[in-house]
């Protein structure tokens, strides 16, 4: 197929979800496949930032939420990414990035989206443990950060595997998951993506190998 720079993909969009472990480049990658699709990446901790810095009625909530060493309850957050989904530039399509992270969280995105058209996939980047362990290792030596422990690695990737589980499974069972091997080059991984996702008509072969 031939394509303009723009590419077909860019107008086409499409509502996606990416998860991965710590370490995984995740940020990175989402950023790369909101390129591709000409859709917004749209991460929880962004929205959060954003509504705390402009002191919006929300981000006020927020900030002594987080000031308090709490976690943001479950109907705030769902607040804050309905918000965002109702603005122009998500209209043609998404990539929600650290959302949703619970069970109730999917039910509500579920009800949110059900007018609109449902996720059409999942990506989920995988990644050897021990890998991801000795390149944020690295990295904290790096930057100098001391508290930054083989063991304070470990545990936060034991939380993710664990509170990531069950929404994995409802996505699984849904035939939505497209689980892509995130280790190698970004540019690798990317192209994995991309052709994880054009293999289920999300996006054209073509355009995306030349993307």
């Amino acid at each position: 197929m031939n394509a303009s720079p723009e590419g077909s993909n860019r107008k086409r969009g499409a509502r996606l979800l990416i998860v991965g472990p710590p370490g995984s480049g995740k940020g990175t990658q989402a950023k790369f496949i909101a390129d591709v699709f000409g859709i917004p990446a749209i991460s929880t901790g962004d929205i959060f930032r954003h509504h705390i810095m402009h002191q919006t009625e929300l981000g006020v909530r927020v900030k002594a939420i987080v000031d308090a060493g709490d976690y943001v309850p479950d109907s705030l957050t769902n607040e804050l990414v309905a918000q965002r989904l109702s603005e122009p530039d998500a209209a043609n399509g998404f990539l929600l990035d650290g959302y949703p992270r619970t069970l109730e969280q999917v039910r509500f995105l579920d009800d949110l989206l059900a007018g609109d058209g449902r996720l059409e996939a999942v990506i989920r980047l995988t990644a050897d443990e021990d890998e991801l362990v000795r390149r944020l290792t690295h990295r904290a030596h790096e930057q100098g950060r001391a508290d930054d422990t083989e063991e304070a690695i470990r545990h936060r990737q034991e939380v993710y595997a664990r509170q990531t589980a069950p929404i994995l499974d409802v996505y699984r069972e849904r035939g939505l998951l497209v689980e892509v091997d995130g280790t190698g080059g970004v540019d690798e991984v990317a192209a994995r993506i991309r052709e994880a996702l054009a293999a289920r008509g999300i996006g054209d072969a073509g355009d995306t190998a030349a993307a």
